[in-house]
């Protein structure tokens, strides 16, 4: 299991108490690209399109995680419909 499987496995069982950097090695590890902005770090998944915004204060609103395993759950959906497609 990938460090960033490990990681969404730890935000399904809680969703508070993340910081940016958890963030960023989740994303990043199911390949987004991350685009750093005045307030926020926009994560981009070229392929399938899919984007997450997360701010960079040091406190995160626990939405954010519930966002980041949502992102991450369609993610693979559509990983998954391109396979079959394939």
């Amino acid at each position: 299991m990938k460090d960033a499987d490990k990681l969404l496995a730890k935000m399904r069982q809680s969703k508070t108490g993340w910081k940016p950097i958890d963030f960023q090695r989740l994303y990043e590890g199911f390949g987004f690209i991350k685009d750093e902005r005045t307030n926020h770090t926009i994560y981009i998944h070229y392929k399938t399109g899919l984007r997450a915004t997360i701010p960079r204060h040091t406190i995160l609103a626990n939405g954010y995680g519930v966002q980041a395993v949502k992102t991450i759950d369609k993610l693979k959906d559509l990983e998954l419909e391109s396979q079959k497609d394939d």
